[in-house]
């Protein structure tokens, strides 16, 4: 059995920053690579930080740990905060992150799996936009 909690002073610069916009900090517990394993991180984003665009093969679940964040999709846009559980489908467009006047952290699990950071771009900086 493990016991994990959320502390930003233990998380640590994303090891990929050209898939995020802004500063984001990952604390990691468990990176799955079997595909019977759970990938699972906190995330913690700067007031504006946020996720690329992108695609797991795979659903992926969001818990609001602090602050107030967006997950956007194609279809919809939505204010988070702590407290409320995102679930993403597989296969669907989206990204997530705080927003322009608020830090967050969200935990981040999902089944192993890639993901598809080469998602289009759509119009990711109009999302943003309209969640100001």
């Amino acid at each position: 059995m493990e016991v994990v909690r959320p502390q930003r002073s233990q998380a640590r610069p994303t090891d990929t920053p050209e898939n995020f916009g802004g500063t984001v900090r990952m604390q990691r517990w468990r990176q799955a690579k079997d595909p019977t394993a759970v990938d699972l991180v906190a995330v913690f984003f700067d007031a504006g930080s946020r996720t690329r665009p992108h695609v797991h093969k795979s659903d992926q679940v969001l818990y609001v740990v602090e602050g107030e964040g967006i997950v956007a999709t194609e279809r919809e846009r939505r204010i988070i905060r702590p407290g409320e559980i995102v679930i993403v489908p597989a296969g669907e467009w989206h990204w997530h992150g705080a927003t322009a006047t608020a830090a967050m952290c969200h935990l981040s699990t999902r089944p192993a799996g890639p993901t598809d950071w080469n998602a289009p771009l759509r119009d990711w900086e109009t999302y943003m936009e309209g969640a100001r």
